[in-house]
C-alpha cells in the first residue's frame, strides 16, 4: 500500500482530515499533479481551513537538549533495571542470559526507541495524536494509555513502600533488624550464622520477611474476608509520593526538565557508593560469579528469548508511550539520533551494575548464613528489593542505617523519574485531545485518580492484584500493542516515509539497519514473542489461601477484562475513524484513514508547508517506477 497522501494520485486522497471532520470533497482540495507549489498551499496554508484560528499555541520546548537526554535516562532507568533485570538474569541463565538479552536490545529496544524518538520529534505529538499518520490506528495510543495509567497506579504504590522503608532507615536501630515478640517461627536478620534444624522443625522466616508481609503490607493469608483496608502509614507514604510528582509536573515540562538533573545523576552517585560497598563484602564476589556464570543450555529455550524481550520493553520504557511524548517536546532539529545510542547503551550498563551490587550483597548474605546454595537467597520481584536485600542490610556491622538510607533513598529517586515520564505520557494524551482544559487541573486529576485506585495495592490483599494487573493489564498489552504499532509506523505509514522524515529533519540518509531492523526483523520478532506467549499461557501464580474458586475466577477475569479493555481500543477507534468519514464510498473510507491526515507534519506551519514540498517531489520521483508487483512494492517500501 503505497502512502500518497501529499500527492493528489486520487481525487479523495488529498482531502484527508482530522477524525471527526467534514466531508473530504471539497472543490478547493483538488490539485494539478504538474503545480508542486499549487499542491503544498492547498494541503498546508493555514488560510485554507477555518479551523486554522483556533490552533493551540505551539508546543512548549526542552529548557536545553540536555534535559531531554536526562529525562529519557530517569524515565528508563528505574526499578526493572535493579529488581527485575538481577533477578530475570540469573532466573534465566545467568551470564548466558546477557547474550539474548543485547541481540533483543540490537534488534528490538534500539531500533523502537530511535524509531519512537523520531516519531515525537517530527510530528510534535503525544503518544495518541502521533497516530495522526494513519488515524484508523489512533486506539493503539489509547490501548498504551490504559496500560500506562495501570503501571502508574501500582507503581506509585510500590514508590510508597520504598518511601516507609527510607523513613523508618533512620531510626536508631533498623525495626526489621530485630523479631517482634508476636511473630512465631522469627529469626533476627541481624543474626550470623546458619541455624541447625531437626527433621520436622518448621523453617523460620527472617525478621526483614516477616516485618516487609506484617507490620508494611499487613498481607493476609486469603482473600476471604476481601481486600481490607490500606495500611494508613502506606496510605500517607502514597500521599507523598504523588504530591512529589504532581509538584514537579504542575509547571510542565521544563519544570521537570530541571528536576531531571537531580533525579538522572544523582542515583548514580548512590549506585557508585553502593557498588564499591558491596565488591568489599566477605562473599560478594560469589555472588557476583554466580549472577554471570553462562547456563548455556538455557538459550536454546524459548523462555529465556521471551523475558529478554519483555526485559527489554520494561528496562527501556518502549511502547507505552512515554518516550513518544518526551521527543515531542524536543526541538525539530534536536540530534535524537545521537541520544538514542547513549541511552540504550546506558540502560544496558546501569542493569549489569545493579546486577552486581545486588548479588554481590546476596554472596555476602549466603556467606554470613552459611548457606552454600545461593539461589536459595535469591527472590523474586518486590521480596528482593525488600526483603532480601533489608535482611542482608541488618547484617552489616558499619553503618547499616547509612547503607539503608542510600539505598532506599536511590529506589525512591529512580521510581520518581520513571514516574514523572509516564504520567506525563498520560497528561499529554489527554492535553492533546482537550488543550482547552488547563494543564494543571490535567495533572492534580490525574494525581487524585491515580491515589485512589493506588490505595488497593496497599491493602492486605493487594500484592496478589498488582500482579495479576502488572502481567495482563501491562505486559500483556504493550506486547500485544507493540505489534500493532511496529506495523502501523513500518507499513501503514511505511519505513520509506519514515525515512524521508527523519532526512527532513536531520539531513541524514537512514541506513540499510534500521530499515531492515524496522520493517522486517523487530516487527516479525514481536510477534513471535506475542504468539508463544499466548501459546504457552499459564494462568498466574496465586499464593495459597487465595486460590478459592469464586475469588480465583474473579481475579483472573479482572485481568483479562483489563487487557480486552486496553487492546479492543484499537478496533472500536478504527470503526469510529471510518463511520466519521463523510462523502466517500466505503471502501475509500478505509484507505483514507488509513493516509496521514492534512496537517500531519512538523508543527511550525513553514516548515510544514516546506515538508509538503518535498513529499510531493519524492512522490513524482518515483511515481514513474510503480508497478503493481508485490517484491517491487515491498522493496520500494523499504528501501527507497
Amino acid at each position: 500500500m503505497e502512502n500518497r497522501s501529499y500527492v493528489g494520485d486520487e481525487t479523495w486522497n488529498a482531502d484527508t482530515l482530522p477524525v471527526g471532520g467534514l466531508a473530504g470533497n471539497q472543490p478547493h482540495h483538488h490539485h494539478n499533479h504538474h503545480h508542486k507549489h499549487h499542491t503544498t498551499v492547498d494541503l498546508k496554508a493555514p488560510q485554507s481551513t477555518t479551523a486554522s484560528d483556533e490552533k493551540p499555541p505551539l508546543r512548549e520546548k526542552w529548557g536545553r537538549n540536555i534535559e531531554f537526554l536526562l529525562s529519557c535516562v530517569a524515565l528508563s532507568v528505574g526499578f526493572g533495571n535493579v529488581w527485575r533485570f538481577p533477578y530475570t538474569a540469573f532466573k534465566n541463565g545467568g551470564g548466558a542470559f546477557v547474550i539474548p538479552y543485547l541481540i533483543v536490545l540490537f534488534i528490538i529496544g534500539r531500533p523502537i526507541y530511535y524509531l519512537e524518538m523520531v516519531l515525537g520529534q517530527f510530528s510534535n505529538r503525544g503518544c495518541v495524536k502521533v497516530y495522526d499518520l494513519a488515524p484508523a490506528m489512533r486506539g493503539i495510543g489509547v490501548g498504551q494509555t490504559v496500560a500506562i495509567f495501570t503501571v502508574i497506579t501500582y507503581y506509585a504504590s510500590v514508590l510508597a513502600v520504598t518511601l516507609r522503608y527510607l523513613v523508618a532507615s533512620f531510626n536508631p536501630e533498623l525495626p526489621w533488624a530485630k523479631c517482634d515478640p508476636t511473630w512465631p517461627d522469627c529469626v533476627d536478620s541481624s543474626r550470623l550464622g546458619s541455624i541447625a534444624l531437626g527433621p520436622n522443625v518448621t523453617q523460620p522466616k527472617t525478621s526483614a520477611d516477616l516485618y516487609f508481609r506484617k507490620t508494611v503490607m499487613h498481607a493476609a493469608d486469603s482473600l476471604d474476608d476481601g481486600l481490607g483496608y490500606p495500611d494508613w502509614r502506606l496510605a500517607l507514604c502514597l500521599v507523598a509520593s504523588w504530591i512529589c510528582i504532581v509538584g514537579i509536573l504542575i509547571k510542565g515540562i521544563k519544570s521537570s526538565g530541571k528536576v531531571s538533573y537531580f533525579l538522572a545523576i544523582f542515583p548514580y552517585i548512590i549506585i557508585a557508593v553502593l557498588l564499591v560497598r558491596s565488591l568489599t563484602l566477605e562473599g560478594a564476589w560469589t555472588g557476583i560469579k554466580y549472577f554471570f556464570e553462562p547456563q548455556w543450555d538455557k538459550l536454546l529455550t524459548i523462555e529465556v528469548w521471551y523475558e529478554a524481550v519483555t526485559q527489554c520493553f520494561f528496562s527501556l520504557t518502549i511502547c507505552f508511550g512515554g518516550l513518544i511524548v518526551y521527543s515531542s517536546f524536543n526541538d525539530f532539529s534536536n540530534n535524537i539520533y545521537r541520544h538514542a545510542l547513549i541511552i540504550t547503551s546506558l540502560d544496558t550498563v546501569t542493569s549489569l551494575v545493579a546486577g552486581c551490587v545486588v548479588f554481590g550483597v546476596i554472596g555476602h548474605l549466603a556467606h554470613v548464613t552459611g548457606q552454600s546454595d545461593i539461589s536459595k537467597v535469591v527472590q523474586s520481584g518486590p521480596a528482593l528489593t525488600f526483603i532480601t536485600y533489608p535482611d542482608t542490610i541488618a547484617k552489616f556491622d558499619f553503618l547499616p542505617q547509612f547503607f539503608s538510607v542510600l539505598f532506599f533513598f536511590m529506589l525512591f529517586l529512580l521510581g520518581i523519574g520513571t514516574l514523572i515520564g509516564i504520567v506525563t505520557s498520560v497528561i499529554t494524551a489527554i492535553h492533546d485531545q482537550r488543550p482547552d482544559i488547563a494543564r494543571w487541573k490535567i495533572v492534580i486529576s490525574v494525581g487524585l485518580a491515580g491515589f485512589c485506585i493506588g490505595l488497593v495495592y496497599i491493602t492486605p490483599g493487594g500484592l496478589i492484584i498488582l500482579e495479576l494487573l502488572d502481567y495482563y493489564g501491562a505486559t500483556l498489552v504493550t506486547i500485544t500493542l507493540a505489534v500493532f504499532e511496529l506495523l502501523t509506523f513500518a507499513w501503514i505509514y511505511g519505513v520509506n516515509r519514515v525515512c524521508k522524515d527523519i532526512e527532513f529533519m536531520l539531513g541524514i540518509k537512514t541506513g540499510l539497519f534500521w530499515r531492515v531492523c524496522w520493517g522486517i526483523v523487530t516487527p516479525i520478532t514481536v510477534l513471535f514473542i506475542l504468539l508463544v506467549s499466548l501459546v504457552q499461557y499459564k494462568p498466574q501464580n496465586v499464593p495459597l489461601g487465595y486460590n478459592g474458586e469464586s475469588i480465583f475466577c474473579l481475579l483472573f477475569s479482572l485481568g483479562w477484562c483489563l487487557y480486552a479493555f486496553a487492546v479492543l481500543q484499537l478496533p472500536c477507534w478504527a470503526v469510529y475513524a471510518i463511520l466519521q468519514k463523510q462523502g466517500l464510498v466505503w471502501w475509500d473510507r478505509c484507505k483514507a484513514v488509513l493516509r496521514p491526515m492534512a496537517d500531519w507534519g512538523p508543527e511550525d506551519p513553514t516548515k510544514r508547508s516546506e515538508y509538503g514540498t518535498f513529499i510531493e517531489e519524492y512522490k513524482q520521483q518515483s511515481v514513474t517506477n510503480r508497478t503493481g508487483n508485490l517484491v517491487e512494492k515491498v522493496r520500494r517500501k523499504l528501501f527507497k
